[in-house]
């Protein structure tokens, strides 16, 4: 089967699996009508298995309230399969917050400057998934080559945290690993998706427009709406190994730094998330995905595994 056809199959068998796949009283009422506009895995998605993979798609400067109210395909996702409502950026502006992500800690950075100015030591997240025996890649969309160093057009290397890691062992795995994303019908990250290649730890940075930083909500919405469902309807989605997370590096400045971050697996089935959690607790999450210690200050975190089955 095609990747295009086998969207297709999922998209015509996603109200009838729905109502099967769902553990009963498990999903509100509004979870239960989002499903059936929803992208939901087709027939034959594995429920039981808890993901060996991850990948996260970072968007931009929106308030949790901003992006469940202005982005309706990512709030579908959120209602149909689970959301979080305290869940908190570290700080601004943009690049700490992706560091936090990469590496448990701002390294006293506060500001969005390139890595000539930021050459972060020790250890990131894709380090570790690496030295663990495990797999990683940054898909970065607009990136021209392996491990930009520098940003052109939409690609900024603020975005980009594995960059920033300039130990001699980072920058191998950065030039090797981080890579231009391509479209949804060819590159690497397409490609990964068909062969259900996709690493343990995958990072999605979106272009300047389509992450909602230099455009609109809806635009940010309708490139998820274009990708997501293709990466579901990939072998490893369809497998029940991958799980899917979508959050923000940090609000607009009008609000308190709370950003809705989004989990998509087919064991995720409804969750509200009222939990305290920041992106401390995402870098927690990974490192255990890959039995890697906690990072910095992710060791005194709250893991994102904490409210979700992942």
């Amino acid at each position: 089967m095609t990747l295009i056809a086998a969207v297709t199959a999922a998209t015509a068998a996603a109200a009838s699996f729905a109502a099967l796949a769902r553990p009963s009283g498990h999903a509100p009422p509004a979870a239960r009508g989002a499903a059936r506009s929803a992208p939901v895995e087709g027939v034959g998605v594995a429920l039981a298995a808890r993901p060996t993979k991850v990948l996260t798609v970072v968007e931009e400067n929106r308030t949790a309230s901003s992006a469940t109210n202005t982005m309706p395909y990512l709030a579908s996702l959120g209602r149909t399969y689970g959301h979080t409502t305290a869940y908190r950026a570290v700080t601004h502006p943009s690049l700490p917050n992706y560091l936090a992500l990469a590496g448990g800690s701002t390294f006293g950075v506060r500001d969005d400057n390139a890595p000539s100015a930021h050459h972060v030591s020790g250890q990131s997240v894709f380090d570790q998934a690496l030295a663990h025996g495990r797999t990683a890649r940054t898909y970065a969309e607009g990136m021209p080559s392996s491990c930009a160093l520098t940003s052109t057009g939409r690609y900024a290397v603020k975005h980009n945290p594995w960059a920033y890691f300039s130990s001699a062992t980072s920058r191998a795995g950065c030039r090797r690993y981080d890579v231009p994303a391509g479209t949804t019908s060819a590159g690497r990250l397409h490609d990964d998706v068909v062969r259900g290649t996709l690493p343990n730890l995958g990072l999605l940075i979106p272009d300047l427009c389509h992450d909602g930083h230099d455009c609109s909500s809806a635009t940010a919405d309708a490139w998820l709406k274009r990708w997501l469902p293709v990466v579901m309807a990939g072998p490893d989605y369809r497998a029940g190994r991958l799980a899917i997370v979508v959050t923000f590096d940090e609000d607009d400045r009008t609000g308190s730094n709370t950003v809705l971050t989004t989990v998509v697996a087919p064991r995720v089935r409804g969750v509200l998330a009222r939990q305290a959690l920041t992106h401390y607790s995402w870098t927690r999450y990974v490192d255990a995905l890959v039995g890697a210690p906690p990072l910095r200050a992710a060791g005194s975190a709250a893991s994102l595994r904490g409210p979700f089955p992942l």
